[in-house]
């Protein structure tokens, strides 16, 4: 029977790469994301799970925060849903936690490289082909790069597409995005055969304990029953505002078209009474209230000088 739990749940996430006993899984990962020349050979976890505050629903953001031995800092963050501004969100959080390495009176000196991680279940770019993609502060013209400050990177497990007969000779990162997306689609013991690396089996046993433990597994499907609610929120939004649009759509272009027809009316009446003929510009200008009062005005001149 499949373990069927999501990795990318909130929860699931949270315990797999934020539980200090899970530190291999998630320095695994962060090594995967990020190909450091120095590779990371510890972390403290500054923000560790904590079941108390699920109960309390108090993570609007999901993130897990860790520091390096050498005070570099790593925020690694689940993001489900794709939303107006989430660009300039993450770009937001990223100088944050840079920033907010210095208290008042601290030198600038003392800053550590931030890095900010952001794992996007959709698809962020429709233009872009990479499911991966790596921000740094660089000159467009001399490519010179300011390293060891602020780092952005996303990953849109939209675009990931790997196929398991592939695993075999994948990257540890492309291991570890399948395992993301599709490890709630395997039974446990075969989760663990097609993935021997020490990190992911360690990951696997923790999605494996969730299924297991009655606590967990409620919370579990609390979570997944407010992500779907608020998937549905969304979508329902979107389509409220598409249904609003095309309707405005069809009230301005019916209000257009009456606009036009009265404006070309109005300088046909004016040609002939042999007047100065308005510029379209000028009745466009106009209401269509006071088109209309023009026309009928027009109109009523007209039928005057014929019974005269």
């Amino acid at each position: 029977m499949p373990i069927g739990i999501r990795p990318i749940n909130d929860f699931a996430y949270k315990k797999i790469f934020g539980t200090p006993a899970n530190k291999l899984a998630l320095i695994s990962l962060l090594n995967a994301i990020l190909s450091l020349r120095s590779p990371i050979a510890d972390v403290t976890i500054v923000n560790p799970y904590n079941l108390q505050d699920f109960q309390d629903d108090k993570l609007s953001i999901l993130d897990v925060k860790a520091v390096d031995q050498s005070g570099a800092i790593y925020d690694i963050e689940m993001q489900l849903t794709i939303f107006h501004g989430l660009v300039q969100r993450i770009v937001f959080y990223g100088c944050e936690i840079y920033a907010g390495q210095l208290n008042a009176g601290d030198d600038y000196s003392e800053l550590k490289p931030a890095f900010s991680i952001c794992l996007i279940d959709g698809i962020l770019w429709k233009d872009a082909e990479k499911v991966h993609h790596a921000f740094r502060l660089t000159d467009q013209e001399s490519g010179r790069t300011l390293d060891g400050t602020l780092e952005i990177h996303t990953l849109e497990l939209g675009r990931y597409n790997l196929r398991e007969t592939e695993l075999a000779t994948a990257s540890m990162l492309d291991c570890w995005l399948y395992w993301l997306l599709h490890a709630h689609e395997y039974e446990s013991q075969e989760l663990l055969r097609l993935f021997p690396q020490k990190a992911i089996q360690q990951a696997t046993q923790t999605i494996t304990q969730i299924a297991l433990v009655t606590e967990d597994k409620a919370m579990y499907d609390a979570r997944e029953k407010a992500i779907r609610d608020q998937q549905w929120a969304i979508n329902a939004s979107r389509a409220e505002a598409k249904l609003e649009g095309k309707l405005e759509g069809k009230l301005e272009g019916k209000l257009e078209g009456k606009m036009e027809e009265r404006t070309g009316h109005i300088r046909s009446l004016q040609s002939i009474m042999q007047l100065p003929v308005s510029r379209e510009s000028d009745l466009l200008a106009m209401s269509l209230e006071q088109l209309e009062v023009l026309t009928a005005d027009l109109q009523l001149r007209i039928r005057n000088r014929f019974s005269s």
